[in-house]
């Protein structure tokens, strides 16, 4: 059986032999020799022979031949390796597409190296740029056990630090990245570290991990790392791997800026602050500051013995209850208790870890999530038992503890917004910021209080949503004032939330427990659960807005950083 002219035996092969892959089309003319001042053709050339013009098909010669379509009415056959005839090279498509359709992700150095990090550890593994080599380094290659290391150390510190476990895992793959181990995966839990680096698919990865056994709050140290980082992620700034040892060796041995003693006086000063925030006076201050200052010297004397936190907080939570009863045994009228007790409180919340906890939930570290929340539940249980011990004291011995003196003071706006100031101030000195950055969060921590009071108490709106709305303020400038600086965000944001603890919510719920009125106690402590929510809510919300609207530069479609990674199957 003869097949038709033009049908679709004629754009097979005439023949079954192999043809090799250098043998011209047919109709293209082969030349045997190059003159001598030819350039050598580039592999992606047209062939001579074949038309280039935009309305030609791909493929179709400028003779007759089989398959070349001509007089026969049909479409020209193209290749499946040529462009389409639509093709041009000034609006060509990104370099490389996902098979999910996202657009290549082109990350230039202008954007910060958190910015840029997360964008790629959100990315899979074939989807990251190439590797951006920072550091130099000799012809024999980073020495990788020695990197591991030093990536190990930096996360501990930032960690211990109260850094989240995203910027954690940022700041580690940023540095193996800048000494050349592109194949790098950081994990971060509570307690651990790990990172494992592959040098190729036919190698063995070579994993390291550490352990995070002690924490403490220094935020001048976490300043100080993240410089480290940013010099490390900086071509500009040759960091070798000796030096980057010797800078970590020396902000390791670095004392705190203030001494314990200052610290005191500052939790002194915050207490203070705080008493005169919920309606007390100069006699309240300076009994809430001293009893404040009480508990603190019991909390280090403990901390001293040995004795672990949770019952360092049951200690450091009864003298400022204990004067709180005090007063009210004495009788004196222009003395709130309930405002001492209060102030006491507020020098206690572990507001910084309850932050760091939700913001851990809301990017997908759920285990270290869980594990942070757990430690601020054990704080809170060691704060409740601790008070509600004295309290039920001074009821045995009479104290008339009165669970309905709401003190909302309508008309001290000023002094309000200076108490809310002066306590932002103490906080930042208990978090051992760098002086630099004390006044920028003690002006957020009062703007804070201000957008609070407008919508709370002028406003008359719920208290969870106004303090929901000022968190978000404060996490929102406190990235602005973090991406100015390049720098960790901690530092302007955990104590400008300091006035908007739930310290009165907390005390009026232990007091109605300690007075048998469970239900009403109960929901009072709801009440406060819901404000520290909202507060930790607020925070990370006003830091992804920030991250939203403030594009990385040069990122296409504003595909800044990849959502975490989803849960329910789709």
């Amino acid at each position: 059986m003869v097949a038709e002219p033009g049908g679709p035996e004629d754009q097979k092969p005439q023949s079954d032999e192999a043809r090799s892959a250098f043998v011209p089309p047919a109709g293209v003319e082969q030349r045997t020799s190059v003159p001598e001042d030819d350039h050598p053709t580039s592999e992606f050339a047209v062939p001579a022979g074949l038309t280039d013009a935009p309305g030609a098909g791909a493929g179709s010669a400028s003779g007759s031949g089989p398959g070349s379509g001509q007089g026969s009415g049909q479409d020209p056959v193209g290749s499946a390796f040529a462009p389409p005839s639509t093709y041009g090279a000034q609006n060509s498509p990104p370099a490389f597409t996902p098979a999910q359709g996202i657009p290549m992700i082109r990350l230039t150095k202008e954007a910060p190296w958190q910015d840029r990090m997360r964008t790629m550890l959100r990315m899979p593994v074939a989807e990251r740029p190439a590797p951006e080599t920072a550091q130099k380094s000799d012809d024999v290659g980073p020495a990788v056990p020695r990197v591991l290391d030093l990536t190990l150390r930096i996360g501990e510190l930032l960690l211990a630090g109260g850094e989240g476990a995203e910027d954690v895992e940022a700041a580690m793959f940023a540095v193996t990245r800048s000494y050349g181990l592109d194949r790098s995966e950081p994990t971060v839990t509570f307690t651990l570290l790990s990172i494992s680096h592959q040098p190729s698919l036919v190698d063995d990865p070579v994993t390291a991990s550490r352990t995070v056994r002690r924490r403490g709050t220094d935020y001048t140290r976490l300043a100080a790392v993240f410089r480290l980082i940013d010099d490390i992620t900086s071509e500009d700034v040759e960091v070798s791997l000796e030096e980057a040892y010797r800078r970590l060796a020396e902000i390791r041995r670095n004392r705190h800026p203030y001494s314990g003693w200052v610290l005191t006086l500052a939790g002194g000063g915050l207490a203070g602050a705080a008493s005169v925030l919920v309606g007390g006076g100069p006699l309240v201050f300076l009994v809430a500051a001293v009893g404040a200052m009480l508990g603190d010297r019991l909390a280090w004397l403990c901390a001293g013995r040995g004795l672990p936190e949770f019952y360092q907080f049951v200690v450091a939570a009864m003298p400022p209850a204990a004067m709180g009863v005090a007063l009210t045994l004495t009788h004196w009228s222009d003395v709130r208790p309930s405002a001492v007790i209060t102030g006491g409180l507020f020098a206690l919340l572990p507001g910084r870890a309850l932050v760091a906890g939700v913001q851990d939930g809301l990017t997908g570290f759920y285990i270290t999530a869980a594990a942070r929340l757990l430690e601020v539940m054990y704080l809170f249980i060691g704060i409740v038992v601790g008070v509600l011990l004295v309290l039920y004291l001074g009821l045995q011995l009479g104290a008339q503890l009165n669970p309905e003196a709401r003190f909302i003071p309508h008309d001290r706006p000023v002094v309000q917004i200076l108490a809310s100031m002066a306590l932002c101030f103490a906080f930042a000195i208990l978090l051992q910021q760098d002086r630099s950055t004390v006044l920028a969060v003690t002006l957020n921590g009062a703007v804070a209080w201000v957008i609070y009071g407008a919508m709370a108490r002028t406003g008359d709106i719920s208290p969870v949503l106004a303090t929901a709305t000022a968190a978000g303020l404060v996490g929102l400038f406190g990235q602005l004032f973090s991406r100015y600086r390049y720098t960790s965000s901690l530092p302007f944001i955990t104590a400008a939330i300091g006035p908007l603890l739930p310290g009165s919510a907390t005390y009026f719920g232990l007091l109605a427990v300690a007075q048998g009125r469970v239900n009403a106690g109960l929901a009072s402590l709801s009440t406060a659960v819901a404000t520290a929510l909202a507060i930790a809510i607020g925070v990370n919300l006003g830091g992804e807005i920030s991250r939203l609207f403030m594009r990385v530069p040069g990122a296409v479609g504003g595909a800044n950083r990849r959502a975490a990674k989803r849960t329910r199957g789709f």
